[in-house]
């Protein structure tokens, strides 16, 4: 055991150490329960470790929603394209870098939903303020989907112009 685990040090697991666990937990969840089990999980996951998205979307609502996902994909290293208006925000992934460690790793392979469980974590925390949140799975093998947030435009019909972010990995 390491040592720092004895002497009560907190240690960090990588983002690339990370989402393979991940996607392995996903496929131990699945084979030893079943694949509700899974939603379960992604239920619970999505309802106790999201409170920054939470109080974002709460706060300032789909603008929230840019900050999040702005600060999480250039952690992340993705390519993409954002576009956020009044009643709608949008992400094209265009490279999912989770997908992409996954599809790069020789020695396991991706739990076969492993890309649903964003629609689960999600929309449980937006359909909370009201918003509705869509993803389209466009090439699953190569990480490349679309996440549509919407919300009753308001009621005079008004739209402003949208904001559109783009990362290039």
């Amino acid at each position: 055991m390491h040592t720092a685990i004895l002497e009560g040090e907190q240690q960090v697991i990588s983002c690339n150490e990370f989402i393979l666990c991940y996607s392995e937990l996903f496929k131990f969840l699945d084979k030893r329960h079943n694949e509700k089990a899974v939603l379960d999980f992604w239920a619970a996951l999505s309802d106790s470790y999201l409170g920054n998205l939470r109080k974002l979307a709460k706060k300032r609502g789909l603008q929230g929603l840019r900050i999040y996902w702005t600060h999480t994909l250039e952690e992340e290293g993705a390519d993409y394209d954002m576009y956020c208006t009044p009643d709608s925000f949008v992400i094209d992934m265009h490279s999912c870098p989770s997908v992409g460690k996954l599809r790069t790793a020789k020695h396991l392979s991706r739990y076969k939903k492993y890309c649903d469980h964003c629609d689960v974590l999600y929309a449980r925390v937006l359909n909370d303020y009201g918003m509705d949140f869509k993803l389209e799975k466009l090439d699953e093998k190569k990480g490349v989907c679309r996440c549509t947030v919407t919300r009753t435009p308001k009621k005079d019909g008004r739209r402003s112009k949208s904001r559109k972010t783009t990362r290039k990995g």
